[in-house]
């Protein structure tokens, strides 16, 4: 387990969502639910990965599926709470 992420700033935000954003993307059913939730190509989720609005897009998704999110943030070293209010540090 890795060493839980600080409380708080934008940047480390943008970090674990984006760590976060790889967990999902390690696992293809799980990538290609992702896709079909959130409306997203694969073509604007590479091209727009790091942005804030897909970031939210990716928590939101997590959020939405419990076992999903206590098994990120489990993968992550970081309480499921952490992860799940992530989406108030992500810049809008």
């Amino acid at each position: 387990m890795r060493a839980e992420i600080g409380n708080g700033n934008a940047e480390e935000g943008e970090t674990l969502a984006l760590r976060a954003l790889g967990w999902v993307l390690c696992d293809d059913r799980r990538a290609q639910r992702l896709l079909a939730l959130t409306g997203l190509e694969a073509e604007d989720l590479r091209r727009h990965a790091g942005e804030p609005a897909t970031l939210r897009a990716v928590i939101g998704f997590l959020r939405a599926h419990e076992p999903d999110l206590v098994a990120c943030a489990q993968e992550l070293g970081v309480a499921p709470e952490r992860l799940a209010n992530l989406e108030r540090e992500l810049k809008a």
